[in-house]
């Protein structure tokens, strides 16, 4: 058995449509290869039958969560784990963070890591244009300490704590009579050591006084500062300097885009988000997690190294029966019981395919040659797996092997064979609240025979009753599940477990004329019966595919 990569999680997985052996076989195998060293999780790539619920909810087994399409995702790139900033962080600290890191963009985000907007270093650079915006600090309610930030400054009198939240900037180069004319009460002004224009500041109702140079202030100038309400910034930068600096105090929230922003989650598939980037002037996008939390972020150039999903199928090998994009995906092996199809890889790959009658026993095969003990929920797995796909050892796909692992399974499980088998086909064959869709789509396959698409759906009843409500169900529905699969023609096997037989109803052009011909029987109504079918594996795909090579 091949090594798995521990580091990424491998998908395994069945077919659209999974049967009770799709199912089972995935959950084994995983477990399998998990005690082997893997990190394998099992899938399913479509909804659960009522015969596989029954099942799960017997051995107490949790369902493998749903996945349909194994195209890669943002999750599948190299995302950068930029941390969020937070929205008080002045412009300089934004801008000086990102030359440090080499990154044109910072996402803004809450305490609890939720994604409050994205600022550009564009963004930093207009807001340090806009030179005659006095009032920026008090509209963006800036925080003293971002003034300290910025300047390189100390409070010797105040909180830094603080929030401006009214005023105008004013450089007090001035005469000392002429801020009386210019500076209102809440203002910053921004002086040199002059005594006269610091105290005039002040008597005029100054919400700070910026002193330059290095220069401290005089035990008069602070008493009176701390009686009328003003704080007073010692910064070492001269006046012009100063002037420079001070709107770079403003936290980046004010300049932050929040309306209309252009994020991914992790599960957004790479073709939209190379989609969206292409169509506008933006070289970082935020992601968010599946719950909603920024994460980090990804350029165009991240689109350039995308990691393929790693895929182990099992039960099938036909594209056609597999989940979308698996051409994006990489398949690690195969595990399969079913003729060679569709399935193409880039690489050389463990492919194991083997004539039995089910994949779970290839699976329970593998657990004896890598010497891993069956725990009993999984033997119970894989014996409802071999039950189901041999219809209880009487369908022609049955295999010694086959009926051997069932015995040694049905020990383990601690189930008597009969009882159990029938239980789980009744629960199968419970149609109540069921819709014809559902029904119909509970065991579907899609085949192909050159220019030809055909589908083939199965259901296994016990009851003569059973039988009869799903044709009545069907009847009139394969046309409409024609259209649906955009499939000429379809095929339902109603197959009679206790008699060992199957009603053949079909749909499509020249469907009569097919059926005749592949088993030799005249049709009635849409309907044939046939004696002794029951694997639509062996006993049906094969002349139904002659019968329709014939036919082009």
């Amino acid at each position: 058995m091949p090594h798995t990569d521990v580091h990424r999680r491998v998908n395994v997985i069945g077919h659209r449509h999974p049967d009770t052996d799709s199912i089972c076989s995935a959950l084994a195998y995983a477990y399998l290869k998990n005690q082997l060293g893997g990190n394998c999780e099992a899938r399913r790539a479509g909804q659960l039958n009522r015969e596989t619920e029954f099942v799960l909810n017997y051995f107490e087994a949790e369902p493998p969560r749903l996945c349909t399409d194994v195209s890669p995702q943002v999750k599948d790139i190299d995302i950068r784990r930029q941390p969020g900033v937070d929205g008080n962080m002045s412009l300089k600290e934004a801008w000086a963070l990102m030359r440090r890191v080499e990154i044109d963009t910072l996402c803004v985000t809450s305490a609890k890591n939720e994604l409050l907007g994205v600022i550009t270093i564009k963004d930093v650079a207009t807001a340090n244009m806009d030179l005659l915006d006095t009032d920026v600090l008090s509209k963006a309610r800036t925080p003293y300490r971002n003034v300290l930030s910025a300047l390189n400054g100390k409070m010797i009198l105040g909180d830094d704590s603080d929030v401006i939240d009214k005023g105008s900037i004013y450089i007090g180069a001035a005469s000392p009579d002429a801020m009386e004319e210019y500076v209102r009460e809440g203002d910053m002004v921004i002086l040199s050591n002059r005594y006269e224009s610091q105290l005039y500041a002040i008597e005029c109702g100054a919400g700070c006084i910026i002193i330059c140079g290095g220069m401290s202030a005089p035990r008069t100038i602070l008493s009176r500062a701390s009686e009328k309400g003003c704080r007073i910034i010692t910064t070492p930068y001269l006046m012009y300097d100063v002037a420079k600096l001070i709107s770079q105090a403003a936290p980046i929230r004010h300049y932050m885009t929040t309306e209309g922003l252009l994020k991914f989650n992790l599960n957004t598939p790479v073709e939209e988000a190379h989609r969206v980037m292409a169509s506008v002037r933006l070289r970082y996008f935020p992601i968010l997690d599946e719950n909603g939390l920024y994460c980090g972020v990804i350029s165009r150039r991240n689109l350039l190294n995308v990691h393929r999903k790693k895929i182990i199928l099992v039960d099938h090998n036909e594209k056609a029966q597999a989940v979308d994009g698996l051409d994006e995906a990489e398949v690690l092996e195969i595990i399969d019981h079913h003729r060679l199809n569709t399935v193409e890889t880039m690489n050389p790959i463990y492919f194991r395919n083997v004539p039995m009658g089910c994949t779970c026993t290839i699976v329970y095969q593998m657990f004896l040659e890598n010497h891993v003990e069956v725990p009993k929920k999984i033997a119970g797995l894989l014996l409802s797996a071999i039950l189901s796909d041999t219809l209880m050892f009487r369908s022609p796909t049955c295999t010694p092997a086959d009926k051997t692992a069932a015995a040694e399974l049905a020990e383990i499980a601690g189930v008597d064979t009969p009882v159990y088998a029938q239980q789980m086909f009744e629960a199968g064959g419970d149609l109540t609240g069921k819709t014809a869709e559902e029904v119909f789509l509970s065991d579907f396959k899609i085949f192909s025979r050159g220019d030809v698409r055909f589908g083939v759906g199965q259901g296994n009843y016990m009851t003569e009753k059973s039988r009869s409500s799903v044709k009545k169900l069907l009847t009139s529905y394969l046309e409409e599940a024609a259209a649906h699969q955009r499939i000429p023609l379809i095929f339902y096997m109603c197959t009679d477990v206790p008699n060992e037989s199957t009603d053949l109803m079909f749909t499509g052009p020249n469907a009569d004329l097919i059926v005749e011909k592949a088993f030799h029987v005249k049709p009635e109504n849409g309907c044939a019966v046939l004696p002794g079918v029951m694997s639509r594996k062996k006993q049906l795909i094969p002349p139904l595919m002659a019968a329709i090579q014939e036919q082009m």
